[in-house]
């Protein structure tokens, strides 16, 4: 009979109880070295993992599978996937574990397309002006965790963004040749406005207006790509940043009204609830009781 995969919250340890947890960040070798190099297989339910590998070798166990790791590599572990390592004594790399909640509202990057976040994988990184980038963005984002400086998260979330789309690049190096298709690009290139400047509760009319289209044709285009109207899309980045606050910050519900450019609390909990089903409270108390009951699982 075979034995069952243990469930652990972080390498076994009940480390996620902070009520501001959602990332950490550790060398592999600090970990890996006071379990002879080795980590047996396990699973995290509610945690997406990234294993950043300059230098050294070893296997990674994903599934069942055995892997070579062929730095520079990333691994990318979604929750509930059973995994396991073996490394060399020279590993050289960093571990990242996160809520997995809050990688889907970033920047909703497990929306992309081949949704390549959902299935365990090494990823080789080809030589490119992206390999000292990306070890550059990893190796500050460790940094910023260790410093515990004002204003960390927010860093760290960029640095984790901008590493996971480097990534994609190297995932899906044709994906972004979409954007030869001139709606694709359009559609990409009103997302990063919209990432920009959603915020401040702009139009429509005014984002047809920076991508110098007319309302009603940039509307169009957007339905055929997304299935949604401009104005949803708008409001889907809106109440995305909405959710990530309610549930990783202690912001008042009038307070994050009031940084999603809102004109009172009461429009946004309509608007939340339009959306999610539920007022701005309610989600914040679902969402933490579940991300509660995941880390004591």
């Amino acid at each position: 009979m075979l034995s069952p995969v243990p469930t652990y919250d972080l390498y076994g340890e009940r480390r996620a109880k902070r009520s501001d947890f959602w990332l950490h960040c550790e060398t592999i070798a600090s970990r890996s070295s006071t379990h002879h190099w080795e980590i047996g297989v396990h699973r995290h339910e509610g945690f997406q993992q990234f294993l950043y590998i300059r230098n050294g070798s070893g296997d990674a166990i994903l599934s069942g599978t055995t892997v070579a790791l062929t730095p520079p590599c990333v691994v990318a572990v979604p929750p509930g996937v059973s995994h396991g390592f073996r490394f060399s004594r020279d590993i050289d790399g960093l571990v990242i574990t996160l809520v997995a909640e809050r990688l889907r509202l970033t920047a909703g990057l497990a929306k992309r397309p081949g949704d390549w976040l959902s299935r365990p994988c090494m990823i080789p990184i080809p030589p490119s002006d992206d390999v000292g980038y990306l070890d550059e963005t990893f190796s500050r984002l460790f940094a910023e965790f260790e410093a515990q400086r004002v204003g960390r998260n927010d860093l760290i979330e960029a640095y984790l963004t901008a590493a996971i789309l480097i990534l994609a690049r190297a995932v899906q190096p044709d994906a972004a040749g979409g954007a030869k298709d001139p709606k694709l690009a359009r559609v990409e290139a009103l997302k990063d406005l919209i990432g920009r400047h959603f915020r401040e509760q702009l139009p429509a009319e005014a984002y047809a207006k920076l991508l110098n289209l007319s309302p009603t044709h940039l509307n169009r285009v957007v339905r055929e790509v997304t299935g949604m109207s401009l104005h949803d899309l708008i409001m889907a980045r809106v109440i995305d940043e909405a959710r990530r606050a309610l549930v990783f910050t202690t912001a008042s519900v009038q307070a994050v009204a009031d940084g999603l450019g809102f004109a009172d609390a009461a429009y946004f909990s309509r608007s939340f609830r339009k959306r999610t089903g539920q007022t701005p409270r309610q989600y914040r108390e679902a969402e933490r009781e579940r991300l509660a009951q995941v880390e004591a699982e």
